[in-house]
């Protein structure tokens, strides 16, 4: 790759940025002094190094986060809080950005990558991927419900969800429950409980297709993706009308 498009892709600012850096005689590799920005290197078996410091090289980065309430899923607001502004400065030179969207108000699971072709492939409504949220519901959760999420609900505006999974964990005044879906609709679980005359009180996703939010991590923390949890994400395999990984 050249030297100019891996500082830039590496954060090291734009392609005329790193030409400055070039010509100021900043930039080592394996310890020769390089100036010409159409110089190939490879990040993997050669050292670059900046102004003393090494450039630790990756394609694209994969972040786990514990989303908070009170912060978008966006990479740039001019009044509100983003999911980007919870991360180190080191990784925010890979210009990472939310995988889907979670509410203002809902918390848990949230992927962060540079990849956009890995988050088109879990987005895509055509992949099904199924999302797992757990509930707490102001009202008493009954099994009629569990059925007329599991035959899709008619939402305020018309529209007709996909089949949902609810699993009653406790149904009292508050009841908690786990809800599964496969598609992510404007604030779809707040309204397909409104459909049946509850009201969502808390709301937190815990698993993205087979990936699990790690329990370790406190809210408004997070890490890069192990080498098996990223695999396991690359393997999500859909197909049009296909939920074979959601066990209605």
């Amino acid at each position: 790759m050249r030297i100019d498009k891996l500082l830039a892709h590496a954060g090291y600012g734009s392609r005329k940025e790193v030409k400055k850096l070039l010509k100021e005689r900043a930039v080592h590799v394996n310890g020769e002094v390089v100036t010409d920005p159409k110089t190939n290197v490879d990040p993997n078996k050669q050292e670059i190094i900046i102004n003393g410091e090494q450039v630790l090289y990756k394609e694209h980065v994969y972040f786990m986060m514990n989303k908070p309430a009170g912060f978008l899923s966006a990479t740039e607001d001019n009044v509100q809080k983003t999911v980007v502004d919870l991360l180190d400065l080191e990784d925010l030179r890979y210009n990472p950005f939310p995988v889907g969207r979670l509410d203002k108000d809902t918390e848990g699971l949230l992927l962060l990558t540079s990849d956009g072709q890995l988050a088109h492939q879990l987005t895509s409504p055509k992949k099904n991927v199924p999302k797992k949220y757990f509930a707490e519901v102001i009202g008493l959760v009954a099994e009629e419900d569990v059925e007329r999420f599991k035959a899709g609900v008619k939402l305020d505006d018309g529209y007709v969800t996909k089949p949902a999974l609810l699993e009653i964990i406790k149904a009292d005044d508050i009841s908690e429950v786990f809800v599964t879906i496969t598609e992510g609709k404007y604030h779809q679980i707040k309204r397909m409980f409104s459909a049946v005359g509850k009201k969502v009180k808390y709301l937190k996703r815990i698993q993205m297709g087979t990936l699990e939010l790690d329990q370790t991590l406190q809210t408004g923390e997070y890490r890069e993706l192990t080498k098996e949890e990223l695999e396991q994400l690359r393997s999500i395999q859909g197909q049009p009308g296909d939920s074979a990984d959601f066990p209605l």
